[in-house]
């Protein structure tokens, strides 16, 4: 949380909806008067004159501002909620006033780009919280706001502007890695914390043991065990330095919201997730976003402790209302990598059509290096093919729904036929279901 620096002008007085109403009611009573007693009609203006004046004391009576402090953070991730809190000094301020404050924000911070605040008073002045819940990555600003509140009888407020420079930068959401049951995995997990030699999984041959009830019995090496007249068994290291690379797609489709967030921030997540996991298996990891044409390619990570490199990097992914160029993408993604590597592709589609060039590029991938596909179920999809069908449109909705099902499962299997690994699932899961991927793949050794 940090204090923003701020400017402000002099208050300003104007009516409340109070005195304005008083005012409306002040018009048929004159008529009433003025028709009832003609000699009283003097009551009128002074009734208006009355009230003109218990305004401008009710202003001035209000008090001044004598302090304002914003209280916003410096950093933020998106889709998870941070505190803002404003503070004013409000002079003579009667404590039954009334003191709201109206922020001019930035619309990844708050929908709307319009924050109306309550002001209450406690024990050190007048205070407001809120919570703020970003929806896209970047830097947000907090450019001005007003503030006003109310004299002793409620007929006249007070109002300011202050100018503020106040910036929230948004990072991608890092949340599932701070997670205990990720640290608890990668505390007990054979690659954890301390580096060192494991025997006993992967594929690199490592030693010979002596047979143990409870080791795999296909690892007992035949040859040596009739050698010795003792049952010996094959150890091995677990594979290191595997090379991962992250593409992200960052089109038109993977910019559109899913549950409140687009699809691109929920694909960083788990990348994210996954390549943290990846760093402490000792592998290599990179970042690689295009859309019409290709925007970031990282260097490769080699340790946990430059994790937020990769942070930094995921969060200068724009969002892009384009269709992506998958063959230009993917063929200099190719060119770049000179030793067999994982890739790991966050994309989605909508028709087969816009499927094809993206089929044909994964293809030529596939031969030289694994290829992991990453897409998000389409709930929305899923939830229109369940819908009761109660009129005609809503039959009419499902069967357009259950043919775009179709074409998307189509697409997935021939991915699969392809061998690409295909991962799918609802966007609340895709980070474990990703990282399980992985690990089975790190299992099989097959990526160095």
């Amino acid at each position: 949380m940090s204090e923003a620096a701020i400017s402000r002008r002099w208050p300003v007085a104007y009516p409340t909806a109070r005195a304005t109403l008083l005012l409306a009611a002040a018009a048929p009573l004159a008529l009433i008067v003025a028709a009832l007693a003609p000699a009283a009609w003097i009551v009128a203006p002074a009734f208006g004159g009355a009230l003109l004046l218990l305004v401008l004391l009710d202003a001035l009576f209000a008090g001044g501002l004598r302090n304002v402090r914003l209280l916003a953070p410096r950093d933020a991730e998106v889709g998870e909620p941070v505190a803002l809190a404003l503070e004013a000094d409000l002079a003579r301020a009667p404590r039954w006033a009334q003191a709201q404050a109206a922020l001019a924000i930035d619309p990844r911070l708050y929908p709307g780009g319009r924050l109306v605040l309550p002001l209450a008073v406690g024990a050190e002045g007048w205070r407001g919280d809120a919570t703020l819940t970003p929806n896209r990555r970047g830097t947000g600003a907090i450019g001005r706001f007003w503030l006003r509140w109310s004299g002793p009888l409620g007929l006249a407020h007070r109002q300011v502007r202050v100018d503020s420079d106040a910036l929230v930068r948004v990072r991608p959401n890092i949340a599932p890695v701070r997670s205990p049951a990720l640290q608890i995995f990668l505390r007990d997990a054979q690659f954890g914390m301390v580096a060192r030699r494991i025997r006993g999984e992967g594929t690199d041959f490592e030693a010979l043991a002596e047979y143990e009830p409870g080791m795999d019995r296909r690892r007992i090496d035949w040859k040596s065990s009739a050698r010795h007249a003792r049952l010996f068994a094959k150890e091995y290291e677990v594979e290191r330095n595997n090379q991962i690379v992250f593409a992200f797609d960052c089109g038109q489709t993977m910019c559109e919201p899913v549950a409140g967030l687009p699809r691109i921030d929920r694909a960083v997540t788990a990348a994210l997730t996954t390549a943290y996991v990846a760093l402490k298996a000792q592998d290599r990891v990179a970042l690689y976003g295009f859309a019409a044409r290709p925007q970031v390619l990282t260097p490769f990570v080699t340790h946990s402790r430059d994790f937020a490199r990769l942070q930094h990097a995921a969060a200068t992914l724009d969002y892009h209302a384009e269709e992506p160029n998958f063959t230009l993408a993917l063929s200099q993604l190719s060119a770049r990598l000179q030793r067999r590597s994982l890739i790991v592709l966050f994309s989605d589609f909508t028709d087969p059509t816009s499927a094809e060039l993206m089929i044909e590029n994964l293809g030529r991938l596939v031969e030289r290096h694994i290829v992991m596909f990453v897409v998000m179920a389409d709930a929305e999809l899923a939830g229109i093919v369940a819908a009761p069908a109660r009129d005609m449109q809503a039959v009419a909705m499902a069967v357009t729904a259950t043919a775009l099902a179709r074409q998307r499962a189509l697409v997935l299997q021939r991915l699969r036929h392809l061998g690409v690994r295909v991962v799918e699932a609802p966007h609340d899961r895709i980070g474990m279901r990703l990282l399980d991927a992985y690990l089975a793949v790190k299992r099989q050794g097959s990526i160095g």
